[in-house]
């Protein structure tokens, strides 16, 4: 009998990557772009952009070169037309813009509150809200985080956004489907300019990831593109509303060794 499948593949997509200039985002970006796709990856920052946007270049994407800020909803909606304009449509968004307030919830303030939610909930709910607007098909893949379903000192607002991210997930796939897609992808603990210095070896933490992990270390950016050109990917196209947790089983684990 002949057999054939979907290729898990994002070639010949055009995307856009909110917060793609720095972290998993800008993993995101490259990866897609090395992947085929033409990639356009944003941040507030300008040389960030610039910067982001050569690297993609060399990889064979074609880009665009816009600022953009989660918070205003009048960027968004220029990033998304000046998109539509350069590259004739978007397939993919994602969602991958971050900040986070280390404050616990004795200590913490509402302005820190307010601002983490802004980014990061807000954000993926103005950014999604938009662009879907102007998408007939695609895919949209939301950033979350394995936080919301653990207890982590010292990132209560943090946490508790992530958490309405898987929440915002499943409902705007039940609205935006068929056409557009909506998957999160739950990343464990990853190495970034975020990262760095809360989860260096010989802290506590540190410690509880390697014991936790089966490989014992924290992950780097590019081991969560596979799962986001999976969600992009036509390959995807009966799975939406769904959590992707990519933790190298830190998760799963009970007891340890």
């Amino acid at each position: 009998m002949a057999y054939e499948h979907t290729p898990v593949t994002v070639e010949g997509k055009r995307a856009v990557v909110i917060g793609g200039t720095s972290g998993i985002g800008r993993a995101l970006a490259r990866g897609f772009a090395a992947d085929g796709a033409d990639v356009v990856a944003t941040s507030r920052s300008a040389d960030s952009v610039a910067e982001t946007a050569a690297e993609l270049r060399e990889l064979g994407a074609e880009t665009v070169e816009r600022t953009c800020d989660v918070t205003d909803r009048e960027t968004l909606v220029e990033l998304r037309d000046a998109t539509i304009d350069a590259l004739g449509g978007i397939d993919v968004l994602v969602t991958s813009q971050s900040y986070i307030a280390r404050s616990d919830l004795a200590g913490g303030t509402e302005e820190e509150w307010q601002r983490v939610f802004d980014v990061q909930l807000d954000g993926t709910y103005r950014a999604t809200q938009i662009f879907a607007e102007r998408m007939d098909e695609g895919s949209v893949v939301t950033i979350s985080s394995i936080s919301n379903g653990l207890s982590i000192p010292n990132l209560v607002p943090y946490t508790t956004a992530k958490g309405g991210i898987d929440a915002f997930t499943r409902v705007a796939a039940k609205e935006l489907g068929p056409e557009v897609r909506v998957n999160a992808i739950r990343p464990g603990f990853v190495r970034s300019e975020q990262t760095s210095g809360t989860y260096d070896e010989g802290t506590e933490r540190h410690a509880e990831i390697v014991r936790r992990t089966t490989n014992g270390r924290l992950a780097d950016p590019d081991e969560i593109v596979g799962a986001a050109i999976y969600l992009a990917s036509d390959a995807a196209s009966y799975t939406t509303g769904s959590v992707l947790t990519v933790d190298d089983g830190f998760t799963a684990d009970a007891f340890g060794d």
